[in-house]
């Protein structure tokens, strides 16, 4: 079973920045795409971030220019730095994995971001 652990969310003032970071384990096969979502209070969960295994990146409107998702393949692991952070980014933040060859998404606890004003 794939395990997702996530660390680094936090409360932090509109302006600042926070690193998150997600920790995968348990996979047998190589994992493909590497993603962050989100979910605040009343709203659907969003895409925020995705990175491929070759690196490729995509990101939300709302997020770009502001955050940085990055991935190492040989750690299982990935990162969403983000800086510039509004109050409208306040979330629970989801690290999300994907597994093609399984056809399986696997997700993380989630870990709470908040911005104050």
């Amino acid at each position: 079973q794939v395990r997702l652990v996530e660390s680094g969310g936090g409360l932090v003032q509109a302006g600042g920045s926070l690193r998150l970071s997600c920790a995968a384990s348990g996979n047998r096969f190589s994992i493909d795409n590497m993603d962050w979502y989100r979910q605040a209070p009343g709203k659907q969960r969003e895409l925020v971030a995705s990175i491929t295994r070759l690196s490729m990146k995509n990101y939300a409107d709302s997020v770009k220019g502001r955050f940085t998702i990055l991935r190492d393949n040989a750690k299982n692991t990935v990162s969403l730095q983000m800086n510039s952070l509004k109050p409208e980014d306040a979330a629970v933040y989801f690290c999300s994995v994907v597994i093609t060859r399984l056809g399986e998404r696997y997700w993380g606890q989630g870990t709470q971001v908040t911005v104050s004003s």
